[in-house]
């Protein structure tokens, strides 16, 4: 039986656990199992993966997706750029665990937002500025829109949510919520932006899937702008996971 699984701490619900159980109801895939792993400390990482020789990948959640680069052999492009990991696939050569670490957040995000794009998105505002905003940069770099992050406490070249005047946002067409901001039980939350300048032209992506229409999306939409939540995103990264393991 080959085993999976998602790290990280603590692990009160999980969507991982959720699709791949579907996953494998739905497409009749026998002899694999998706189990959660609650460690209280990316120290137990390397006893986790060594006691059981069965485990062939691992999803990576808060508060681990930078510290377990440590304990990892290989990195894939995106995942060095971004210094990230949410993946890793586990070989092992003569008993021994070799580890490639992924972020396949780039992946989901750029797959879910090509169909959506128009001539116009050259340029968008990545709203936050935490781990989860380095992936969605990365993609749009990728994709060859040019992001300018948005902060309450700016760096260098960074904006603040009270310089999004009209002509920063006529400029932007494209904005990506990476906060937790509207995410269910706090639905009611949304970034302080100035929604009466967006309009038909706007594209507004938010990463926050629960619920499906944020307050931040209503006020897109209510403006005309086109929207999007996060769910086709992790839908996709599971799957490039999936692909990931058994490649």
């Amino acid at each position: 039986m080959k085993k999976f699984g998602l790290i990280g701490y603590p692990l009160t619900h999980s969507f991982s656990k959720r699709y791949y159980d579907a996953k494998f109801e739905r497409e009749q895939i026998k002899d694999v199992d998706y189990q959660l792993y609650p460690i209280e400390s990316i120290l137990a990482l390397p006893k986790l993966i060594s006691n059981d020789p069965q485990l062939a990948g691992i999803n990576v959640t808060i508060p681990y997706k930078i510290a377990v680069m440590d304990y990892l052999h290989q990195l894939s492009p995106e995942a060095e750029a971004i210094a990230a990991v949410n993946c890793i696939r586990i070989d092992r050569q003569m008993g021994e665990p070799i580890l490639t670490g992924y972020n396949t957040d780039v992946f989901g995000f750029m797959e879910s937002l090509k169909p959506l794009l128009q001539p116009w998105h050259t340029s968008a505002l990545v709203l936050g500025n935490g781990g989860a905003a380095k992936a969605i940069v990365y993609a749009l770099t990728q994709l060859g829109i040019t992001p300018h992050l948005v902060s309450r406490r700016p760096e260098g070249g960074q904006y603040t949510y009270s310089q999004l005047r009209a002509d920063v946002l006529s400029e932007h067409l494209l904005l990506v919520n990476t906060t937790p901001l509207g995410t269910y039980p706090d639905i009611d939350s949304y970034p302080d932006i100035p929604y009466e300048y967006l309009g038909k032209k706007h594209l507004l992506y938010d990463l926050v899937y629960n619920p499906a229409a944020t307050a931040f999306l209503k006020r897109g939409a209510r403006q005309g702008a086109a929207i999007k939540n996060g769910l086709e995103m992790l839908e996709l990264q599971a799957e490039r996971n999936w692909q990931l393991w058994n490649s």
